[in-house]
C-alpha cells in the first residue's frame, strides 16, 4: 500500500514542485504564445491527407496535471487543415480557433497521433462524423473532471477509428470518461476489456492500451508491448508510445 501510494501522489508531487518552484515560462496565459510549432508542412504543398492528434500541457495551474489535446485533419487534395478543439469556454467544439499545430498558450505541442496519405483518407469521414455528431456540444456541457472535456472528445474520435492503435498519454484526464454511457466494454483495439465508474475510477487493460489505474483522473499503470510506466501529472516514462 505504501508502494501504491507512492506512486501515485510522488509523481503529482514532483509535477507541482516543477510549476512552483521553476514555473512553465509561459507567462500570462493571456497573451501566451499561440503560434505554429512547425509540425506540420504547408497544407498547399502537402497534397496528401493528415490525420493529427496533439497534446501539449493545459493553462495555468492545471498543467500539473494534465493536457489539452486536439485532432486535425486534412483531405486529400485539400489546401488547408481543419482543426478541431473541445473547450470551456463559448460552443465546446471550436473550429479552427488556433493554427493547427499552434502552441497552446505557450506549451509546445507534441505529436500524439499521425496518419498519412492513403491510410488516413478512409478515416477522415469516421472523424468528422463524430465531430458532428458529438452530443456534448451544447453550452454547458464541458466538464473539466471528470469530463467530457477535450481529451473525451478525442477519445471518442480515436474510438471510432481503431486502424492506427492509437492511445492518449496518460495525463490526458479525461479520455476515460464513458461519453457514450458505457462502464463496461472491450477497449477501442478490440485487444483488451475496460471498467469505469462515471469516469471517476477504472481500470483498463489492453495489449495495445497497456494497464492502467484511473483513480479519480490520476492514471497510473505500465506498458509491456513498449515498456513504460505510466504516471500520474508526469506521463509516460519509458519506450515512446509510438505514432
Amino acid at each position: 500500500m505504501v508502494i501504491f501510494l507512492f506512486l501515485v501522489f510522488a509523481p503529482i508531487a514532483a509535477s507541482a514542485a516543477r510549476y512552483l518552484w521553476v514555473g512553465d515560462g509561459r507567462g500570462n496565459w493571456q497573451t501566451a504564445d499561440r503560434s505554429s510549432a512547425g509540425l506540420l508542412p504547408p497544407a498547399t504543398t502537402h497534397p496528401g491527407a493528415v490525420i493529427r492528434v496533439f497534446a501539449a500541457r493545459t493553462a495555468r495551474w492545471r498543467s500539473i496535471f494534465a493536457v489539452h489535446t486536439w485532432i486535425v485533419v486534412k483531405e486529400k487534395g485539400a489546401t488547408t487543415y481543419s482543426r478541431y478543439d473541445y473547450t470551456a469556454w463559448g460552443e465546446p467544439i471550436r473550429t479552427n480557433g488556433f493554427a493547427p499545430d499552434g502552441r497552446w498558450f505557450g506549451a509546445l505541442p507534441q505529436t500524439i497521433v499521425a496518419v498519412d496519405g492513403e491510410a488516413a483518407e478512409p478515416l477522415i469521414p469516421k472523424i468528422r462524423y463524430v465531430i458532428e455528431n458529438y452530443k456534448f456540444k451544447a453550452y454547458g456541457d464541458y466538464s473539466a473532471w471528470p469530463g467530457p472535456n477535450s481529451n473525451t472528445f478525442v477519445q471518442a474520435a480515436l474510438d471510432a477509428v481503431p486502424e492506427p492503435r492509437a492511445i492518449l498519454p496518460p495525463t490526458a484526464i479525461g479520455k476515460d470518461f464513458p461519453y457514450d454511457g458505457r462502464w463496461v466494454g472491450v477497449t477501442p483495439s478490440s485487444t483488451g476489456v475496460f471498467v469505469t465508474f462515471a469516469g471517476y475510477v477504472g481500470l483498463t487493460i489492453g495489449w495495445i492500451e497497456g494497464f492502467e489505474l484511473n483513480l479519480f483522473g490520476a492514471v497510473l499503470g505500465f506498458d509491456i508491448r513498449r515498456p513504460a510506466l505510466k504516471l500520474p501529472g508526469i506521463g509516460r516514462f519509458g519506450v515512446a508510445a509510438g505514432l
